[in-house]
């Protein structure tokens, strides 16, 4: 029975092109190798070490940097402990209006005063502006080296410069050290945010991530099975890019360097539509469906990678239009303002209500009020 399951999922005929079958892919002439789908299940264990590596290095080393950068972890704001609305809480972060009005029957509070008590308590249970530097150092130094190895990989491969090299003799192509470094290494360190997913930073486009690392995830694993790997290795290194700037961009602005911030936001704008929307679609993409056609064929999974690919081109598409937002945002205005996918609500509502005996006129005195909401959402005052 099992037997029948693995046949079915691994058929040649899908995963394949016509005439190949994986005993072919098992015996490469003699010095070669060739991709086999056992040696990628290196990288679930290797995400493990990854993971761990991750938090040795935000306590050994971005936690001292925060530290030297002046960085505190700080101590949130704690809400009044109230059983009936910390029991609401549990069911409910962000009651609506129905629950908001019995609530307000039960306790006689006022609304406003519950709501700033939801706010109050959702932002306790969020991470400090030190753990933020922490996960975005982890995040610019893999970036960072995982491209630097990807360039002086790729710098010398021939299907750098023409990329229908990717499709010459294919799927009969040699494995290099080089490749399998890269790839398991990649997988690796995407497993891991799968399982860090639920731990790190919630924000909105969290179901856009977990789609964002599925497909990702999937992309490198059956590209490394049907040895598709020249394209894959073209395709990760576009994507590598501009997270070094958007990275780079967050630890300026959790250090409060916020022109430095702006500038790299800025250049990470940039570099994001050149290689995700011009380099990616008309370069990597272009090959893989166009190109690939025309040398090797089409086949029937070369649909559904060719589909994956598109889906993440319709994620860069969504991502741009909010990056874009911002980014004309500090170009016109000289700050980075909120991004939509904020981590952090709002603490002006609670600064309007936090004394039932101030003027109205004097809390919303924009002197007294004034934020300024850096890339992840986090409200600085002037």
């Amino acid at each position: 029975m099992t037997s029948s399951i693995l046949d079915w999922i691994w058929s040649e005929s899908f995963w394949l092109p016509q005439n190949v079958t994986w005993a072919d892919l098992e015996r490469p002439p003699p010095g070669e190798e060739y991709p086999r789908m056992r040696d990628i299940l290196y990288a679930l264990p290797l995400a493990v070490c990854v993971f761990l590596l991750r938090m040795l290095f935000e306590r050994l080393v971005a936690k001292p940097c925060a530290q030297i950068l002046q960085i505190q972890a700080g101590v949130p704001r704690q809400a009044q402990p109230n059983a009936v609305l910390e029991k609401v809480f549990q069911s409910k972060a962000c009651p609506d209006t129905r629950t908001l009005e019995g609530l307000t029957k039960q306790m006689d509070w006022d609304e406003r005063k519950i709501q700033r008590w939801f706010r109050v308590r959702r932002n306790q249970d969020r991470p400090s502006v030190q753990k933020k530097f922490c996960e975005s150092m982890w995040r610019f130094t893999f970036y960072l080296g995982i491209f630097i190895y990807a360039i002086r990989h790729l710098w010398v491969s021939p299907w750098m410069w023409d990329t229908r090299e990717c499709w010459y003799n294919y799927p009969f192509q040699p494995l290099s050290a080089g490749q399998f470094n890269y790839y398991v290494a990649e997988l690796a360190f995407y497993w891991s945010l799968m399982f860090s997913q639920f731990i790190d930073i919630k924000r909105k486009d969290f179901i856009i991530m977990i789609v964002h690392h599925l497909a990702t995830i999937f992309l490198i694993t059956f590209s490394y099975a049907n040895n598709m790997l020249r394209a894959g290795t073209l395709v990760m290194c576009v994507h590598d890019a501009s997270d070094i700037f958007l990275e780079a961009a967050k630890l300026a602005n959790y250090a409060k360097y916020q022109r430095l911030c702006d500038g790299l936001f800025v250049v990470f704008s940039i570099s994001f539509f050149i290689t995700r929307l011009v380099i990616y679609p008309f370069w990597v993409v272009y090959s893989v469906l166009v190109e690939s056609w025309e040398i090797a064929g089409p086949y029937q999974a070369w649909w559904l990678l060719n589909g994956l690919l598109l889906v993440l081109q319709t994620l860069h598409i969504i991502w741009f239009y909010l990056i874009a937002r911002i980014a004309i945002k500090a170009i016109f205005k000289g700050k980075v303002t909120k991004d939509d996918r904020s981590d952090i609500e709002s603490s002006s509502d609670e600064e309007i209500d936090s004394s039932s005996g101030k003027n109205p006129s004097q809390t919303l005195n924009p002197k007294e009020n004034n934020h300024t909401v850096n890339p992840n959402g986090d409200t600085h005052d002037h």
